[in-house]
């Protein structure tokens, strides 16, 4: 390293390592080494995964970024070291362009004990400005049901100009309820109601939905491993997730373009739960478009409240998404680059005694 990148690099607030074709650390910041709780000597040629536990699939994320040359980011997995109990982070993996079979890896914390880190606040701010948004939803509904009423019953006597205004009074407050009716459903979403599902059951549902509204104008198909067992979840909220991943999807895609859905199995994927218990989650759903990509600035923060890529768009889809997969004791990832966006979601298997 230049004089100028070692400083840089020593003076990173975020853990980073970089990693060797064989996912052996070959560097680590004072970050990482705090982190970590051992020295750059220390950690210097040891498998990763000796030093690191994280529950989540990176080491095939880690080929994507090598085969790609492209980042990719993984939000909200626990990562452990041996010596501390897991911490949450979001992970961002990027390959080296001067040495493609060496990649970056940084851990950003969510909730290490006394450092509320840039993901900590935005999540902190963003829970205030939810609870505001559904105080403020429940107290504007009413008058604007109101102001709609009104202007509908002046367009019966109305011609000309002044219809078409009214017309516009009652759609504009029409859009505006339905934004405040997705403020109060994001923070009233129910726990899940779960029972044995077949996935692919809840797939084709949402699937038909989309071929005949939103995905009309796009090529949808499907790539399902009928071995799948069931999955234990909420059918009417797994709908939800899915339509709405679909919708994002087509809204990023162009007339002509394709969607895919495919499922498979993963036995190693394993999540965290609440209660600190590990959780196999090896049913996995992935939504594939072949649009533009996400922003390289947004997506690292894609499943944020208040975090969106369109211009009218509320950033509360992919939230609302987000936590209803983690309710479900699941876990979602994004990898994106032009031309394909994928969106990962991994579930566990429905209890035995509940298929029996």
């Amino acid at each position: 390293m230049t004089q100028m990148t070692s400083s840089l690099w020593a003076s990173l607030p975020i853990p980073a390592m970089i990693l060797g074709p064989d996912d052996r650390i070959l560097d680590v910041n004072p970050a990482a080494e705090n982190f970590l709780n051992a020295s750059r000597k220390s950690l210097f040629q040891h498998p990763v995964w000796d030093k690191v536990f994280v529950d989540a699939p990176l080491e095939e994320a880690f080929a994507r970024v090598r085969s790609g040359q492209s980042a990719l980011f993984v939000n909200t997995v626990d990562v452990g070291t041996g010596s501390r109990k897991p911490v949450t982070c979001d992970v961002q993996i990027a390959p080296l362009h001067d040495k493609p079979d060496h990649v970056l890896v940084l851990l950003e914390s969510r909730e290490l004990a006394g450092r509320m880190d840039r993901a900590q606040s935005s999540k902190t701010a963003a829970k205030s400005a939810i609870g505001m948004a559904e105080m403020l939803a429940h107290e504007i509904k009413n008058p604007l049901a109101g102001i709609t009423g009104a202007a509908q019953l002046i367009s019966m006597n109305a011609s000309g100009e002044d219809r078409e205004l009214t017309d516009l009074i009652v759609g504009e407050t029409r859009r505006i309820l339905k934004l405040l009716t997705q403020v109060e459903e994001f923070g009233n979403v129910r726990p899940p109601d779960c029972r044995a599902v077949n996935i692919h059951d809840v797939l084709d549902r949402a699937r038909k939905s989309a071929a005949v509204g939103f995905a009309a104008h796009m090529l949808i198909e499907d790539d399902y491993d009928p071995s799948l067992p069931l999955t234990w979840a909420d059918p009417d909220q797994l709908l939800q997730v899915f339509l709405n991943l679909l919708k994002n999807a087509a809204e990023a895609g162009k007339s002509g373009g394709t969607l895919r859905i495919r499922t498979f199995y993963e036995l190693s994927l394993r999540v965290r739960r609440r209660d600190g218990s590990g959780a196999a989650v090896p049913l996995q759903v992935e939504i594939i478009d072949d649009g533009p990509g996400l922003p390289l600035e947004l997506a690292s923060d894609i499943f944020e409240p208040f975090v969106s890529g369109r211009e009218n768009g509320t950033g509360l889809g992919l939230a609302l998404v987000s936590k209803i997969i983690s309710d479900h004791d699941g876990w979602i990832a994004v990898d994106s680059v032009p031309g394909r966006t994928v969106f990962r979601i991994s579930l566990p298997i429905a209890p035995k005694h509940a298929t029996d």
